[in-house]
């Protein structure tokens, strides 16, 4: 009998020491960046309780849109307090999930708009993003996405998120505001949250993206390519069309590495890029 007991307790220390987590039962895997890879090795010493939910208040900007409405779907799924800040407020859609997300309109431009939207957020995720003119892209790539950051570490979030994408490369030269306001946005975040902040770099983005009554299945062409680019890595070596390879990712799985990085203390802080991103998608639940 005290042999047994014995046994048993030594058994239950794992999740005695981790059952304070709020992440998903999986050890991380590499992005390719060094600074990830030592951080890793915490994280593959042990399991993690999944059976308590978690109990963050997560902001998702730019909610309403095709990433954004994934995110808060996701973040639902995993017992989370949603809600979300965009221009326009609550979409016109009817779906059921709708209706457990706390919808704000403000404007990231105007940073007086955001302090109660982040007043109880304990993490934030930021989708905003926009194209057009080299200025308009700098600005709602940039300058928006700068105000949100510094408007969260003025009501003490602790952790942020930012859906930036990958280099293209001659892509950069065809939508530079795009990217300098991406790129600018990604140095913020790294000053301001050394700590909490992380960046996730995918690629094209596929799956179905509606567009008030019309849906685009983007997975027709995105899943194809993301089957085959997944695996030919050298392809993006080639000088100057390399990028051009970087596999397509499809938006659940952005949803569900964004959310883990939101609420998981143990997710390193820094870039992510769409390999780490595909495989950090794949763990599986407890």
């Amino acid at each position: 009998m005290t042999v047994s007991r014995f046994l048993h307790s030594r058994s239950c220390l794992p999740r005695l020491f981790f059952g304070t987590t709020i992440t998903r039962n999986g050890r991380l895997l590499s992005t390719g960046f060094n600074k990830i890879d030592e951080q890793l090795k915490t994280d593959e010493a042990g399991t993690f309780d999944t059976k308590r939910p978690p109990t963050g208040k997560l902001l998702v900007l730019g909610g309403n849109g095709f990433v954004g409405s994934h995110i808060c779907r996701e973040a639902l799924e995993q017992g989370l307090t949603v809600s979300s800040l965009s221009r326009s407020g609550r979409p016109s859609l009817h779906d059921s999930w709708l209706n457990d997300v706390l919808w704000h309109k403000g404007d990231l431009l105007s940073p007086g708009s955001l302090k109660q939207a982040m007043s109880e957020a304990t993490s934030v995720i930021s989708c905003v993003g926009a194209f057009g003119s080299n200025p308009y892209m700098y600005r709602i790539n940039g300058t928006a996405n700068v105000n949100a950051i510094r408007a969260a570490v003025e009501q003490r979030v602790k952790r942020f998120v930012y859906v930036s994408a990958a280099d293209f490369g001659l892509l950069y030269y065809l939508l530079r505001g795009y990217y300098e306001g991406k790129r600018v946005t990604e140095a913020e975040l790294t000053d301001k949250f050394p700590n909490g902040g992380i960046i996730l770099r995918p690629g094209f983005i596929h799956g179905t993206r509606q567009v008030g009554n019309m849906k685009f299945p983007l997975s027709a062409i995105g899943a194809p390519l993301q089957m085959v680019l997944q695996h030919a890595k050298f392809l993006t070596r080639i000088p100057l069309i390399g990028p051009l390879f970087i596999p397509p990712v499809k938006v659940t799985s952005v949803a569900k590495v964004a959310v883990r990085a939101a609420i998981d203390p143990l997710f390193p802080s820094g870039i992510v890029d769409v390999y780490g991103i595909l495989q950090h998608s794949q763990q599986k639940s407890a």
